[in-house]
This record gives C-alpha cells, sequence and structure tokens, in this order.
C-alpha cells in the first residue's frame, strides 16, 4: 500500500523537485507559499445570542501587508435577523449550512431570495441588503469573501466592506428624515430616540414592516437606484436566481470524488465580478492530483472531513523567499495557494474530504493536471523533457505512458504518507533548531568565557598599571628623600668646614704675630750684637 502510495505521488514529487530547482536558479530567497489560517484564529466580529461574525485576513505570501484576502463567516441561530446593510465592494458567498432568506431593496420594494445549503450567489457594491435564517434546528451558515473591484480581491483603501443602515440613516437631520419619509414628527422622534441594536437580533415577522425595512428604502433612494441597483430593469429574474452546487452537473466525477467550478456562466449575478467558486469532494483516501491554476489564486475553506494539501513553489514568483509546504487541514481551516504554484489535495483513509474556494476570476479555470492524458507534460517533446530531468527517453515514456484520466484519482495512504514526511520534516526543523539553540548557546558562554577573560586581563593589567604607579611614585619620593638628605648632608659639611675655617683664623693670626715678634726680636739682637761689635773695634 505504501509502494502504490509512493507510486502515485511520484511524478508530483518530480515536478516538485523540477520548481525547486528552478525557483533557486532564479531567486535563493522566496516566499513561503499557501499560507493556512486555523478556524480557532479567526477573529471574532459579532457575538450576540443570535448569531455571530468572524472573520479571517490570508494572504498567499504571508505577510499582512502584501494585499490579503478578507473573508468573513456568518452563524445566524434559527430565526435570526442579520440587520440591514450597505456593502461598499463586492460580496461573493456561499451557504454552508441551513436555510433563510435573502432580501435587499430595489427601487421601491424589498426583493427575497431563498437560501439553502450549497447556493451560492453575489451581491453587488451599494446593495442594501440583510438576511433572516429559517425557523428550523440547523444553524445558518454563510462563507463570504469580500473583492474591492472587478479586477482583484484586495483589502479596500476605505478599510470597511459595509456598513450599517441604522448608523447610516440615524446620522441625518431629524428634518431630512421626516422629509424623506414623509411622516409625522412624532415618528421620526420616536426612531432617533431607540436603543441601538446589535447586527444580530431575533427574527420578525416576514408581513411587519419594521423599522430596518424603512431604512432600507431610504438608502436606496438617497443613493439612487440607478447607479447601484444590482439589477438590470430586463432581467431581474435571472439574476434573483441561486446556483446551488449540489444541484449542479459537476465537472468532474468518478468513485473517489467530484469537482465543480461555478462562473458567470452558471450565476448570473457573477457577470461584472472577477469571483470565481469551486467545491471538490474527495472520498476516502483519494486526491486531486497534482495541478496549478494558471489564471487565478484560490482561496479555500474546508467544509467537511481532514486531509493533506501539498504545495510547490513556482519558480514564477518575484518575491524574496519560497519553500514548498504540506499541511494538515480540517473543518474550518482557510488556505490560500497563488496562481502557477502546483498543489495536490488529498483525504485520508478514513475520512471524506470537502472543500469549496474562491478564485480571483470568474472565467472557466482549465488546471493543468501534472499526469493523465491531460497533462502539460503530454505537450511537450521527450527529448527536451529528458534534458530538462537528465533522465533517459525511456524513463520519459515510461513516466507519460497512457494511464487513463489522472484528475481526481485513488491514492491510498498519500495523506498519511504526507503527514509521517511532515512530522519527521517537523522533527528535523525542531533538531535543527535545538542544534541551532545549542550552538548559539555555546557561541554565547564562549562569548562570556571570553568577555570575562577580557574583563580580567584588563582588571589585570589595571592592577599591574596601578602598582607600576605607585612603584614609580615610592621611587620619586625615595629619590627626593634620598636628594634632600644629600643636599642636608652636604650643607652640614659645608657648614662644618665654614666652622672649622672660623676656627683657624685666630690661631693663623697670633702665630704670625709671634712670628713677627720673633722676628723682630731677633732683628734687634742682631741690632746689638752689631753695635758691640762695631764698639769692640
Amino acid at each position: 500500500m505504501l509502494k502504490k502510495a509512493v507510486l502515485l505521488l511520484l511524478p508530483f514529487l518530480i515536478l516538485s523537485l523540477f520548481f525547486l530547482i528552478n525557483a533557486t536558479a532564479l531567486n535563493e530567497n522566496v516566499p513561503i507559499v499557501g499560507p493556512m489560517v486555523k478556524k480557532d484564529q479567526r477573529k471574532s466580529l459579532v457575538s450576540t445570542d443570535y448569531g455571530q461574525i468572524s472573520a479571517v485576513d490570508i494572504s498567499t505570501d504571508g505577510e499582512r501587508g502584501s494585499y490579503p484576502y478578507h473573508l468573513q463567516f456568518i452563524k445566524l441561530e434559527p430565526d435570526a435577523l442579520f440587520l440591514p446593510v450597505v456593502l461598499h465592494v463586492d460580496m461573493v458567498f456561499y451557504v454552508h449550512t441551513g436555510s433563510g432568506r435573502l432580501s435587499w431593496a430595489d427601487e421601491d420594494e424589498t426583493r427575497h431570495v431563498k437560501l439553502r445549503k450549497g447556493d451560492v450567489y453575489r451581491l453587488e457594491p451599494g446593495t442594501v441588503f440583510f438576511v433572516q435564517s429559517d425557523f428550523q434546528r440547523q444553524k445558518l451558515r454563510i462563507n463570504a469573501i469580500f473583492a474591492n473591484s472587478a479586477d482583484d480581491l484586495h483589502e479596500p483603501s476605505i478599510g470597511a466592506y459595509y456598513s450599517s443602515i441604522h448608523d447610516l440613516v440615524l446620522g441625518f437631520d431629524k428634518r431630512i428624515l421626516q422629509a424623506a419619509f414623509k411622516v409625522p414628527v412624532e415618528v421620526i422622534e420616536a426612531i432617533t430616540n431607540g436603543t441601538k441594536q446589535p447586527a444580530i437580533v431575533h427574527g420578525v415577522p416576514k408581513k411587519e414592516r419594521t423599522f430596518w425595512e424603512w431604512e432600507a428604502q431610504l438608502m436606496k433612494r438617497i443613493l439612487g437606484s440607478k447607479g447601484y441597483s444590482m439589477f438590470d430593469v430586463n432581467n431581474k429574474k435571472k439574476k434573483t436566481k441561486t446556483f446551488n452546487m449540489f444541484s449542479g452537473k459537476p465537472d468532474f466525477e468518478n468513485c473517489n470524488g467530484w469537482s465543480l467550478t461555478v462562473t458567470k456562466k452558471d450565476l448570473n449575478a457573477l457577470k461584472g465580478s472577477n469571483i470565481g467558486l469551486f467545491m471538490v469532494n474527495l472520498t476516502k483516501g483519494s486526491m486531486l492530483g497534482p495541478h496549478w491554476n494558471p489564471m487565478a489564486t484560490e482561496v479555500m475553506i474546508v467544509l467537511q472531513g481532514q486531509g493533506m494539501v501539498r504545495v510547490v513553489c513556482s519558480s514564477t514568483m518575484k518575491e524574496s523567499k519560497c519553500r514548498n509546504r504540506r499541511f494538515r487541514v480540517e473543518e474550518g481551516d482557510v488556505f490560500a495557494v497563488p496562481r502557477f504554484h502546483p498543489m495536490a489535495q488529498m483525504a485520508f483513509n478514513n475520512e471524506s474530504l470537502v472543500f469549496m474556494g474562491f478564485s480571483t476570476t470568474t472565467k472557466k479555470n482549465q488546471h493543468q493536471f501534472l499526469a493523465g492524458k491531460s497533462s502539460v507534460l503530454q505537450t511537450l517533446d521527450k527529448h527536451v523533457l529528458a534534458a530538462s530531468f537528465n533522465v533517459t527517453n525511456t524513463t520519459i515514456d515510461q513516466l507519460l505512458a497512457p494511464r487513463g484520466e489522472s484528475i481526481i484519482l485513488d491514492c491510498t495512504s498519500c495523506a498519511e504518507e504526507e503527514e509521517w514526511i511532515m512530522g519527521e520534516e517537523e522533527k528535523k526543523r525542531e533538531e535543527e533548531e535545538e542544534s541551532r539553540k545549542r550552538e548559539e548557546e555555546a557561541s554565547r558562554r564562549e562569548e562570556e568565557e571570553a568577555r570575562k577573560r577580557g574583563e580580567q586581563t584588563q582588571q589585570e593589567e589595571a592592577q599591574n598599571d596601578e602598582e607600576e604607579e605607585q612603584r614609580q611614585r615610592q621611587q620619586e619620593v625615595e629619590a627626593r628623600r634620598q636628594e634632600k638628605e644629600a643636599t642636608r648632608r652636604e650643607q652640614a659639611a659645608a657648614a662644618k668646614r665654614e666652622e672649622q675655617e672660623r676656627e683657624k683664623r685666630p690661631e693663623a693670626v697670633n702665630n704670625r704675630s709671634k712670628k713677627r715678634k720673633k722676628l723682630e726680636k731677633k732683628s734687634v739682637g742682631l741690632a746689638v750684637a752689631a753695635r758691640e761689635r762695631e764698639e769692640e773695634f
């Protein structure tokens, strides 16, 4: 069984590799494709005892600022009323469960259309409408997408998709309201003094002409019936008719499931819009074969069951990042796939998978399938294909050998295999993340240790510098002390010499005096002796 699943997925895996190689060659960094929003991630807009409205903004590259697609999920309890609003943009919707009645203001009357499970319809900008659910056990659930214009599904620049009629009407002066309704001032006073109702309230009897119907008619008068009417005068019956997906003839059907596409040819109300619808029902263990939409982006909602989705990054992308993805989807999940991105949806062996979607074109989508008689590869030269995949011509012949249609086919355990691979990839990512964290932690520790070593080295250097400075200061102090001591000794020696000299000076004088006296005495003696000799002679 596993071998069979691998063989069935082999062509898709080959194409995945082909697109991945080309994507890498064109741009090394490409965005994540096929983002998904889980049911529990929806944003709550309205919540009352009679119903709820939640919303999802989803973009094909996972970036919120890159033109998201806006979807709302309206859920009405039995016998509940979604009060009148005026649409700012196109609204295309699918009735998921339950039944009810859609009403809108057209010229001087209110028109109605019954809603039941599987119905699809479109309301144009400027339409004033309200919805009431039937009094039955099943809730009325509506899945809606909003388009800014006939050119795209991007978020409106005005930042809102519809406005409450109550708020718009009561924004006018009482005098204007009285002139418009042509009723006594007491009626206007009663209306303007009333308490504001939430968006979803308890239902009202059909025959009772209530204030919100008056509001709707007033807004049609204010807005004008020509520019904002959703009907052509000569084509009212056609445009007031819904299309039911479960009553329509499938585009493809076999024992593995069926698919159906709704365009403006099927639903007249889609004329002038750029939104198409489709539904796919896969039985247990089946797969919508590998394919891509060359015309439009697809935004899908899982209606029933669980399954796996595989999306391959296209080499035509101009964005900066891209990687192939596989993910599990279940009831209520929303996922988007851009045009030219190969994909495959698979049901698990124990559960069917049903999903509907909106596409960004009302033209008949000719999906390009990878395998089967209608495979795009069948139109290419086999020698060129062999060169492209770097295999022999025989291998290409075996790959493209006729095996019947491969649109919706049996693929037992394919979803399980994809989930196992996804789990292994997740484990690998977790291991890589853990390894990265360990490396970062080791690097952080090394940096911390290096920082500490650096700080310690700096401290040691600072301490050494301080010790050196202290040693130099001590040497300078010692040198000054020695210099002072030497100066003191020199001064003491000089003083001593001077003292000694002073002491020597009187003795020298006495010696000279004695010597002089001795000389004088000797001279006297010589003189006496000379006289005596003279006397002798």
